[in-house]
């Protein structure tokens, strides 16, 4: 295929809700470029884009699906995406590597929570977004309906570039307000006639081409001018007018389409082949020192791989963006995020599960290549002499978790093996291994995205698993000071173990003072700090130790014993096994034996003073609490929040959001678990939520006394 240089190449994200047609109307695309010659669809399990096995067999995308597009002497490279909520970071990757977004609406539903998602995650990265209204045949089309909508929820900048005639299973015709052409089909689709507009039609039609010059005007002060003097401008000045519009996020234009009977396909390829931004056009990347690269073919070679896949019959694929420089085949580059070398043998252009061999790739254009050695997702490849490195995706927050296990134990290493890959492939999919809850964790979006995963372990690599619900990270402290006192020996023959601590916990609180004198009933304890400690915890919060031993009672030599078993205590709280937090101790008094004192004794002496001390300092169990957003419709708000308050949610805000209901709330983790397929279920999938870590509370008198009686039943069957 030819050589297409940076000035020549258009990166495209299709974008939009499940069910709005996305896969249709890539093979639409593909079929009006001649790419391919019949039509796949999604229900005959035929398409370009949905080619893996679990694609075919959940009838819905999985992974975003890269496919490139000859088309007017220019090269669209255009990434197809997941519509499911549950496989947002293939949107969120695909938005960061291309240039304008096309999100699909769906004609008969109109603007959906993941329409708004999608919109919301493109003005983050700042990328011009088009809108394509599809399914206008469909029963329940409604034009007018769905462009009020969205005016309501994107706001003035929406600018209509066609409009139907009608709407429904009589959608056949529409008016294009750029060309101010008709365009008409037969009942099966296919080449339009395009014709002057109607006299009935043209009133609208004027009124709405005169709104669409303004606004491709309002981008260019010497279009604005030439606008002001003649009332008009040419095709070409409004193609000008709108791209730069694009770039500035200031238009949003709107198509028309049927990509069932691919109605409208080509009209807006052609829109995306002549108006859409070049790679050259959009704003230069920033590498992770700050610095703008530019899509510079002369520069040096550099590679940002943004997509694993592993592949039937191929194995590993690397999909890459040139960042910078040609690529050419046998180049040798350096991985500067691994610090490891790589050869690249071949490079293709990719169609779904197709690849074309190139001999060489320019700066912007997307690409793969197979079997290299140490690469990752997110890893940059430098040739030599060249340090770009870049980091600029930003996963959303994993909100649905579940334990992982194999159902044969002996397979817990390959299926640890098989995660790891998995990750790699869609960095959503998060994996780790708690050494605190005894669990392999499986994090994701959503339940049908752990689902999927199952999916594959158990028909791809032939593993059953089981998911069961994770395990809570309970964290355990106390509200009172308290003393203890344990003397550990032990004798059997020879030399012994003895050793004896006195010890005094309290609550720990940061830029408390030093302690001074504790009272318990009638006895009084005067304190006199000779050594503190400071010992931050990894899973938060710290243990604070101060020495206050006089008169040699416990020789220093057997301070780190104590402290390593007062940490016995900290990592295994004595209430439920939980970590425990924010404790200060006092180290007192204590007594030793000239032969039979050892550091384990005294490290046993001090768990067990601890344990003793702890139990009595009203202890208190403390769980994680998140904050969570939903983004509900108002007719069902009422509904979800019932939900929320049985799960112990506190409510802490409302607010309308384009359309939707914003419900902020704080929820305990534990009552989060199914909360995705709650959700789900009362909304009809019309909600989103995000979830993220926010505090440890205090549990309720009655959840803790339900704590406490599990895990000593636990205790007792162990």
């Amino acid at each position: 295929m030819k050589s297409y240089r940076t000035n020549e190449i258009k990166n495209i994200a299709l974008l939009g809700s499940k069910g709005s047609g996305k896969t249709t109307l890539a093979e639409a695309m593909l079929f009006e470029c001649g790419v391919i010659k019949r039509r796949g669809s999604v229900e005959q399990k035929n398409t370009v884009c949905d080619y893996f096995p679990v694609e075919k067999e959940y009838g819905y995308s999985v992974f975003s699906t890269v496919f490139y597009a000859e088309f007017l002497n220019k090269k669209l490279n255009v990434i197809d995406c997941p519509g499911g909520d549950d496989f947002v970071g293939n949107a969120v990757t695909a938005l960061n590597v291309t240039d304008t977004g096309v999100i699909v609406v769906n004609g008969q539903y109109g603007v959906e929570v993941g329409t708004q998602n999608i919109f919301r995650t493109a003005s983050k990265v700042k990328k011009p977004i088009i809108f394509a209204l599809n399914q206008l045949d469909g029963e329940k089309a409604d034009y007018d309906n769905v462009m009020e909508q969205m005016r309501e929820h994107f706001g003035n900048k929406l600018v209509a570039i066609q409009y139907p005639l009608s709407t429904g299973p009589g959608f056949n015709a529409m008016i294009d307000v750029l060309l101010m052409k008709k365009y008409s089909w037969g009942p099966d689709g296919g080449t339009p006639v395009i014709e002057d507009i109607p006299a009935e039609e043209l009133d609208r039609a004027r009124e709405l081409n005169q709104a669409l010059v303004e606004a491709a005007a309002e981008n260019d002060e010497t279009l604005m001018e030439k606008f002001f003097e003649q009332g008009s401008l040419t095709e070409d000045e409004m193609r000008e007018g709108i791209r730069k519009g694009l770039v500035d996020r200031s238009i949003y234009p709107v198509f028309c389409v049927s990509a069932a009977k691919d109605m409208g396909v080509r009209r807006m390829m052609e829109f995306l082949g002549n108006v859409v931004p070049f790679v050259e056009d959009m704003p230069a990347p920033v590498d992770t020192a700050g610095n703008e690269v530019a899509p510079d073919s002369a520069g040096p070679v550099s590679l940002f791989m943004f997509k694993t896949t592993v592949e039937p019959h191929i194995g590993e694929v690397s999909y890459f963006k040139v960042m910078s420089g040609t690529l050419r085949p046998g180049m040798d580059l350096d991985n500067v995020t691994r610090g490891s070398k790589e050869r690249i043998a071949q490079i293709y252009c990719v169609c779904g599960q197709i690849k074309t061999q190139v001999d060489e790739l320019h700066a912007g254009d997307i690409g793969a290549t197979v079997k290299l050695k140490d690469v990752r997702t997110g890893n940059t490849l430098d040739e030599k002499g060249c340090d770009y490195a870049f980091d600029f995706i930003r996963y959303p927050e994993p909100k649905y978790q579940r334990a992982v296990r194999p159902v044969t134990e002996s397979d817990a290493e390959k299926l640890n093996s098989i995660l790891t890959r998995m990750h790699e492939e869609d960095p959503t999919w998060i994996v780790e291994q708690s050494k605190e809850l005894k669990q392999t964790i499986l994090k994701g979006q959503g339940e049908f995205h752990l689902r999927t995963l199952k999916w594959r372990v158990e028909n791809n690599d032939k593993l059953p698993i089981t998911f069961e619900e994770p395990r809570i990270p309970y964290r355990e402290t106390i509200t009172k000071a308290a003393r203890a006192d344990y003397r550990h020996k032990k004798q059997s023959g020879g030399a012994g173990q003895f050793g004896e601590v006195h010890l005094i916990i309290e609550p720990y609180t940061e830029g408390m003072p030093a302690p001074d004198t504790y009272k318990f009933g009638n006895q009084e304890f005067k304190m006199s700090v000779r050594d503190t400690q400071e010992i931050p915890l990894d899973w938060g919060g710290k243990l604070v130790v101060h020495n206050c031993i006089v008169g040699g009672a416990i020789d220093a030599r057997f301070i780190p014993a104590i402290v390593k078993g007062l940490m016995d205590r900290m990592e295994q709280g004595p209430l439920t096994g939980s970590y425990a937090r924010d404790v200060r101790v006092c180290i007192y008094d204590g007594k030793m034996h000239p032969v039979d004192s050892n550091e384990i004794s005294f490290r046993l002496a001090a768990r067990n003073a601890f344990s003793e001390a702890f139990r009595n300092s009203n202890p208190k169990i403390l769980e994680p609490v998140y904050d969570v957003e939903v983004l509900v419709p108002s007719d069902v708000m009422g509904d979800v929040m019932s939900d929320l308050q049985a799960r112990r949610a506190i409510i802490m805000g409302m607010e309308s959001d384009s359309g939707f209901e914003k419900i902020s709330a704080k929820v305990p983790l534990k009552e989060m678990a199914s909360y995705s397929t709650a959700l789900s279920s009362i909304t009809g999938g019309r909600s989103s939520f995000t979830m993220k870590f926010a505090s440890y509370e205090l549990v309720p008198s009655d959840v803790q006394e339900k704590l406490l009686k599990d895990y000593a039943d636990n205790q007792t069957e162990e």
